[in-house]
């Protein structure tokens, strides 16, 4: 789709309430991100937590769960039972166990984040997806859906960024640049994204205004064979982060901090924004 396209389209608004909905849906879903009561760094003594069964630890074989009699875990298909080793996972890889908790199916993701192995139990009765009011946005403005150009690097660049957690990094693969308009010339620096399509993390000057403080996210679809992208902005959605203590998300590089107030897209989530 050309900037033309969406300036014609008269359907654009009601596409991006309807894309925003599907999104909220997501967000607050039974074991989405508002679910998690904790996060475990795991280290290689076992231990117990109160809201997932099993002792954790993490060594040479990866994460372990030991479950103790009359405790089990749904994983892959099977029952667990016992000890069970999940095995060394990928950075970044996430897996989920399940259970029957007091109050209902529960869920535990098994996940590898900046080096560190992790759990992070799910209940859907957390107290942060309870109280949930929603995020906000801007009203969706065609202005904001810009043409632009991808310009990719010869070879992917190593490039490592910060992470709301305190002396945590993460290290990803940026595979070129995004050229664009904005109020002037605009860089951002991109990630490989899903089905050939790109990935940045950007702050703006509405960011800890209206928007965010951190960090927002914008997927793109993948550049034509000229390299052309459409960069919507009016689908800038928040990261975990924004929401929940337990998250582990990146900052943007250096590169991509904007500078230029882009009013399109998500707001601060509402119980951010009243703090």
């Amino acid at each position: 789709m050309t900037v033309t396209d969406v300036e014609n389209a008269t359907d654009f608004a009601d596409a991006w309430r309807a894309w925003h909905a599907r999104h909220e849906e997501q967000r607050a879903s039974e074991y989405g991100f508002l679910a998690i009561t904790s996060i475990r760094w795991l280290g290689d003594v076992a231990e117990r937590f109160e809201d997932a069964p099993g002792a954790w630890s993490t060594g040479e074989n990866g994460i372990v769960v030991e479950l103790a009699e009359g405790e089990s875990l749904e994983f892959g298909g099977a029952v667990l039972t016992g000890r069970h080793e999940f095995g060394q996972l990928a950075e970044r890889a996430t897996e989920f166990a399940y259970w029957q908790a007091p109050e209902g199916r529960a869920a535990v993701e098994i996940a590898r984040r900046g080096g560190n192995d992790i759990i992070r139990p799910r209940h859907a009765n957390a107290p942060i997806r309870s109280a949930y009011q929603g995020t906000p946005a801007y009203e969706p403005d065609p202005r904001f859906a810009v043409e632009a150009r991808f310009v990719a690097f010869d070879a992917p660049r190593e490039v490592t960024v910060g992470s709301v957690v305190d002396g945590l990094q993460h290290v990803y693969d940026a595979v070129g640049t995004i050229e664009f308009e904005l109020d002037g010339p605009r860089s951002l620096l991109a990630w490989g994204g899903h089905a050939g399509g790109l990935h940045v993390l950007f702050t703006d000057l509405t960011s800890g205004v209206t928007t965010y403080a951190a960090n927002r996210s914008l997927n793109t679809a993948a550049p034509d064979a000229d390299g052309r992208v459409l960069l919507d902005f009016n689908r800038s959605t928040n990261l975990p982060c924004a929401y929940t203590p337990y998250a582990t998300c990146p900052l943007p590089p250096a590169e991509n901090r904007l500078g230029v107030a882009v009013e399109a897209g998500e707001k601060a989530p509402i119980a951010e924004a009243s703090r």
